[in-house]
């Protein structure tokens, strides 16, 4: 299942979610020669990545921030901003441009931290804006449970978009990274599963405040958890212009 859009709307134009996704992909341009000279590459990530070893063991605690602006690939890069583009603008447009920015670093440096629990003396080098992505959905999670997402439902040769809540596909994903990350092997390398769980997590108890400050199980009352501004509606419609027949 991949998510394509929401029926959410934000309110204002959201800045800072753009900023975000324009340098990551200006970042991930700037070193993507790299990926021709994979000992470059690898030199690249252990000065720049998030390395539980060296956190735990020297005290370099720089991977933390850098790492959220670093991708090992192409697809990780754009499924990571496809998810920041359809969760982001809504969770900036309620917190505000500059507690959006906070919260979004916050997160990913709580998912690093949560990796790095979960592997402490691993050598691995970790990459990816996914834990501060997590977060912003664990935020959504809280503020528009019943928002509609389109998403691309794909099994063998059978292709549809569907709507769902956003609360079955936000649930389902963190349960996903839950069950994975208790059946891997951290030193291995691959998904980085508690590093989403963990900021999905931070995303939800950050929001919190701003939950209660809405008005908690009221403002779910008040929206019936939907989204509290008129949703977009992405259906065809009849053209009012007149169809013109060809002559021959």
């Amino acid at each position: 299942m991949f998510p394509i859009r929401d029926h959410n709307p934000s309110g204002r134009t959201p800045y800072v979610t753009y900023g975000l996704i324009a340098l990551n992909v200006v970042i991930f341009l700037a070193y993507w020669p790299l990926f021709s000279d994979e000992r470059a590459l690898n030199v690249f990530f252990y000065d720049w990545a998030m390395i539980p070893a060296k956190v735990t063991q020297i005290g370099d605690f720089t991977g933390l921030l850098t790492s959220m602006f670093l991708h090992g690939g192409v697809l990780h890069l754009a499924g990571n901003m496809l998810f920041l583009w359809i969760f982001g603008d809504n969770m900036e447009d309620r917190m505000g441009h500059v507690p959006y920015l906070l919260f979004y670093i916050a997160t990913g440096v709580v998912a690093g931290l949560a990796q790095i629990l979960d592997s402490p003396g691993s050598m691995v080098p970790t990459v990816g804006a996914s834990g501060a992505i997590a977060g912003v959905m664990g935020g959504y999670l809280l503020l528009f449970p019943r928002a509609r997402v389109d998403i691309l439902l794909i099994f063998i040769v059978f292709f549809r978009v569907i709507t769902i809540p956003a609360a079955i596909l936000l649930v389902l994903w963190f349960a996903i990274q839950v069950m994975a990350g208790l059946g891997s092997d951290p030193d291995m390398g691959g998904v980085a599963y508690w590093a989403h769980a963990g900021g999905f997590v931070a995303g939800v108890l950050l929001t919190l405040p701003i939950f209660l400050r809405l008005g908690g199980p009221l403002f779910w009352r008040a929206t019936a958890g939907t989204p509290p501004n008129p949703e977009a509606d992405y259906r065809f419609r009849r053209s009012s212009i007149p169809a013109v027949r060809k002559r021959r």
